[in-house]
Parts: C-alpha cells; sequence; structure tokens
C-alpha cells in the first residue's frame, strides 16, 4: 500500500473547490471515500490518474496482466520501461501514481478478480469502477453490487466508441436491465478484431470518473439525484448520446434477483488471452515458493528474471510467467494443454 507523503491540501483542491458543486464539503466526503478499481490498463488508467489527482482517499486496483508494448499508445500509466521489464501492470500503476502525490492511499493487487474473492477486495469499499476488458467480470461485478448494495459504473471501449452507466441498486437500471445475458464469444467486435482508439477511451473514462466524483462527493448516493442513462460516444465521428433506460421488472438479477455469476463455481480452468497467443493458468491452492522456485531453475541453467513479487522464465520456445498465488501466464502457445504441461515441467 502506497504512503501519503505531506502536502498543502488547500493549496492543491484550490481550484477543484470552487466549483460550487462540490465545494469544501463535497471535497472532504471524497477524501472518505474508498474505490475498487478492477483492471487497471486503457479505461482503469484514465480513471485512476482522475481519482489520484481528484484527492479520493483510497483506491484498491485490481489486475491480472503485464505491461507490453501494444498498451502504450491507449494506457496511460505505463511507460517503455514498463513494457520492456513486462512489470505486472498494478506495480507499473502504482509507481505511475505516486509521482502524482497527493491524499490518496493507493492499493495495488496482482490478480484476476472472481467470485472467490470479489467480496474480501470489495469490502470497505464505496464504489466500484469498471476498467475490464471482459463480459464475464461484468456480469460478475453487476450481480455482486445488486447483492451488496454497492454502486458500480459499467463502461467499455473499442475502436472509436465507448459506452458507460452508473449502476445504482435498487435505484436504477443493472446491466442485465440492458443485456440480460452475455453476447456469445466471438460475436462483438474487441480490441482485437476492431482496435480502440485513446481519445474514445479517454473519453468515455472521463464521463465515468466525472459520475464517480459525484457519487462519492455526495452525502449518501442513495438520497442523491444521481443520473443513471446509457451514454455512447464516438470519438471519430464526434457524437455523444445520451439514452434514458429504465429498470425491467423481469431482469433475471435485479427484478428476480438471480445472481448466476456471483454464484457460479469459482473453480477457473486455463484462459486463452485474446489475441495474445497467451494462456493463463488459475491460481493454485498452495502458494508457491517463487523464491525456492527461482533457485532450482538457476541451478538448472534456467535463467530466472524477477519482477515485484513474481518471477519469469524462458522453457521450450515459451515465456512463463509466475505469480504469488500460483497463477501463471504461458506465452508463446494457445494452447491450454501445452501451457499446463510446461508449467507442470518446469514451475510445479
Amino acid at each position: 500500500m502506497s504512503s501519503v507523503a505531506p502536502f498543502d491540501f488547500q493549496a492543491r483542491f484550490a481550484r477543484q473547490t470552487r466549483y460550487a458543486q462540490l465545494g469544501p464539503a463535497g471535497q472532504a466526503r471524497l477524501g472518505q471515500r474508498r474505490v475498487l478499481l478492477v483492471g487497471c490498463g486503457a479505461l482503469g488508467g484514465v480513471l485512476a490518474q482522475t481519482l489520484v489527482r481528484a484527492g479520493v482517499g483510497a483506491l484498491r486496483i485490481c489486475d491480472r496482466d503485464l505491461v507490453e508494448e501494444s498498451n502504450l499508445p491507449r494506457q496511460v500509466l505505463f511507460d517503455a520501461r514498463h513494457a520492456a521489464e513486462r512489470m505486472p501492470k498494478v506495480e507499473a500503476a502504482l509507481e505511475s501514481l505516486l509521482r502524482i502525490g497527493g491524499p490518496t492511499e493507493v492499493e495495488p493487487h496482482a490478480v484476476q478478480v472472481g467470485a472467490e474473492n470479489l467480496p474480501e477486495l470489495a469490502a470497505g469499499c464505496d464504489l466500484i469502477l469498471d476498467g475490464t476488458d471482459n463480459l464475464a467480470t461484468r456480469y460478475l461485478i453487476n450481480d455482486f453490487s445488486v447483492a451488496s448494495d454497492l454502486p458500480w459504473i459499467y463502461a467499455g471501449a473499442v475502436g472509436s466508441e465507448g459506452v458507460c452507466m452508473t449502476v445504482l441498486p435498487g435505484r436504477g437500471p443493472c446491466l442485465r436491465c440492458l443485456f440480460p445475458e452475455p453476447a456469445p464469444a466471438g460475436s462483438l467486435p474487441t480490441c482485437e478484431s476492431a482496435g480502440v482508439l485513446l481519445p474514445a477511451v479517454a473519453a468515455i473514462a472521463s464521463l465515468q470518473a466525472g459520475a464517480a466524483l459525484r457519487l462519492l462527493s455526495s452525502p449518501d448516493w442513495r438520497d442523491a439525484d444521481l443520473p443513471t442513462p446509457l451514454l455512447r460516444l464516438d470519438a471519430w465521428a464526434a457524437e455523444l448520446q445520451r439514452l434514458e433506460v429504465g429498470r425491467d421488472p423481469d431482469c433475471p438479477c435485479c427484478g428476480a434477483g438471480r445472481f448466476e455469476f456471483l454464484e457460479q463455481a469459482t473453480a477457473e480452468s486455463a484462459v486463452v488471452l485474446c489475441g495474445r497467443n497467451t494462456v493463463q493458468l488459475p491460481a493454485s491452492p498452495a502458494r508457491p515458493d517463487v523464491d525456492a522456485l527461482a533457485r532450482r531453475l538457476e541451478q538448472g541453467g534456467t535463467r530466472v528474471v524477477r519482477a515485484g513479487h513474481l518471477l519469469r522464465f524462458a522453457a521450450e520456445d515459451c515465456s512463463i510467467t509466475v505469480f504469488p498465488d500460483g497463477r501463471a501466464l504461458i506465452e508463446g502457445t494457445d494452447s491450454p494443454e501445452r501451457a499446463q504441461a510446461l508449467f507442470d515441467r518446469y514451475a510445479s
């Protein structure tokens, strides 16, 4: 967890508190709030930077991935050194956010958010922000939000377009009011198939961050006049749409109270990462001794690179990164079977 360096509070936030809708009282409330940010890549980077600069009290950041060169055109917290060293995104994000200074405590977690750890990660938080890149995690967050009476702000960007919507449990529509079921795999454009532009990411994340600041600075979101429209923009065509969406009484989540994504089996399987020629292996029940693993590999003549709390090494034309929780990324194959075999051969 980051430490808070001394600073002049009044001078730092003078321009911000002069905005009448926020004011000193809103700024003080903002400084007492805690936010869970799921994902710190494109959307998450803009969100994290904005909230830290705005003076939110605490920011808990979760991301499973490593920085790579293709991230740099749109992921604002990372630089070429982070990519060259293949740093965990949360550690690179922490490094960049600490340079901003201010009162925010930043807490990084290099984990994949799932049904088994989301309750612990969200404990004590006032808001969840969507910086993810996949539908499964968004539907999980939506279930948890409604079940826990904890607001979240959905967002996504692909190509030149972006969308976002604030979800206030019991007050407005949830994600499943709009999209009762996730779209079939491969049916929607992704950043890999359609690309993505930083202006689209930055614009939709800024709208998302604006909604977050308004919610967090309110005395109580349940009593505040907080809008919940679906916002859609196209940064290339210079278009912005605001769609008023009502709650669906037949919604399987906030209507019927079914939380399939939260209650589904927590056992994970290997995941082929889209467009990456990489397989992610799930965390193991027993945490690995990465120091002992490093020594064993080096004694066998394998070059090991340490990056923060993880280690990386090459094996059979693949790169293997082992995280402290036992999760691993096997780069250089899209076969879960080969990935598991390599991990078992060299790292188990």
